[in-house]
Parts: structure tokens; C-alpha cells; sequence
């Protein structure tokens, strides 16, 4: 199914704050229609490094905040372990609401389709306009594809420098969601941790030398 997209719904001028505002009249797909709520990036405008993940999960459209389940309070740890402060970077999803299917009373994880991935796009593009990061982290392959081409694979080149087309710097790692599921989780936790700081000196690169992602 073609969507009509986010475009008219994304606001071109103002900052963060209008964005958020502006999130939940959003009807570029039909995601709106069963999820609880929208949920907005967040983290200080003048973030050097930008996370991207792939969409909320049940916790995070129950609470309306971007990293809050499983995979946050994972992805928090290795920040931690990384040296990076949470609260020093801006955090957000490519998919900005929670796309699921129904087992019984549970809501399951379902991967955005490349359709609801094309239609959200703009609020993200309009993310990058706004904190400018000097790096993006992109967790995982529905944010590759979004950020990076069809054609990139996170497996292959995870962290390694790469740009976005207009040139931000970037760097791929895997979603915390997989190491959550993993069956090495000592091991791929470890190799994710390696990632971020990888990040943080590419991230302080960017800024001549003087990150503004604080120390954890």
C-alpha cells in the first residue's frame, strides 16, 4: 500500500518543541490508527551525536518516550559502559509509531513496512535539519535503510565510518533489540559497547575535538 506521507503534516520552520507538537496530527500511514501513541524523539537540540533506532515497542507506546523498554534499558547500559551520558544525546526512532500484531493479549514487535518507512521519513530528515549532529548512530537495518540505501547492510559494515548523502558523518551498529534476543549475549553486548565508543570518538572528531557528548 502507497501512503500519502508525512510531508504536510511536518513543520518547515520552528525547533524541537514544534515538532513534537505537530507529531501527533500526523496521518501520512495507518500506523496512528491502532497504536496508543505517537512517540518523539528527544534529547538537547545541540546533540553531536543522534541515535536512530527503528520504531517504538509496547513500553515505549504505552509511555510515549522514545527507549524506555527492553532495548533502552540495554541500550543505557552500553551507553554507560561506553562513556556516553543518555541525557547528552538526542534519541529517536525512523518509525514513530508502534507497528504490531495481536497474540492473545500481548502486542508483538512487527517490522514497519518499506511503505510506513518511506511516509515517516520527513519527521527524521526534519530531525537532522534541527540538531544538525556532527554523527548518526543507525541501529539497525530499518534505520539503514531509511538513512544509508536498500543496498546498505548493517552485518558487513558495522562500525565503520560511512555519510549520510548530504554528509553527515554516520556509523551502523545493530539494534539493542538483537542483543536482547541473543543467544551470545556477553559477546554481541560487548561488540556493541565497542560500537558506541567507536561513536564517541568519531563524534568528538566531528566537533574539532570537543564533544559535547558528556562523559556517563
Amino acid at each position: 500500500m502507497k501512503f500519502a506521507g508525512a510531508d504536510e503534516w511536518v513543520p518547515a520552520r520552528g525547533g524541537l518543541p514544534k515538532l513534537r507538537a505537530a507529531l501527533p496530527d500526523c496521518r501520512g500511514c495507518d500506523l496512528w490508527e491502532n497504536a496508543i501513541q505517537v512517540v518523539p524523539g528527544e534529547g538537547p537540540r545541540q546533540a553531536s551525536m543522534m541515535l536512530v533506532g527503528e520504531q517504538p515497542g509496547d513500553v515505549e507506546d504505552k509511555e510515549g518516550r522514545v527507549f524506555v523498554g527492553p532495548a533502552g534499558r540495554l541500550l543505557d547500559k552500553a551507553l554507560g559502559a561506553a562513556g556516553i551520558d543518555r541525557d547528552s544525546v538526542y534519541l529517536t526512532n525512523t518509525v514513530k509509531h508502534f507497528r504490531f500484531e495481536e497474540r492473545g493479549k500481548r502486542r508483538i514487535h512487527k517490522t514497519p513496512a518499506v511503505s510506513q518507512i518511506v511516509a515517516c521519513t520527513p519527521w527524521l530528515s526534519r530531525e537532522l535539519e534541527i540538531v544538525k549532529p556532527d554523527l548518526v548512530v543507525v541501529l539497525g537495518s530499518v534505520a539503514a535503510r531509511a538513512l544509508l540505501g536498500t543496498g546498505f547492510k548493517v552485518t558487513e559494515r558495522r562500525g565503520q565510518p560511512v555519510e549520510l548523502p548530504d554528509g553527515t558523518a554516520a556509523m551502523a551498529t545493530v539494534h539493542p533489540s538483537a542483543v536482547v534476543r541473543s543467544e551470545e549475549y556477553r559477546r554481541d553486548f560487548g561488540l556493541l559497547v565497542d560500537d558506541l565508543r567507536s561513536a564517541r570518538s568519531l563524534a568528538a572528531a566531528g566537533h574539532s575535538g570537543k564533544s559535547k557528548v558528556k562523559p556517563a
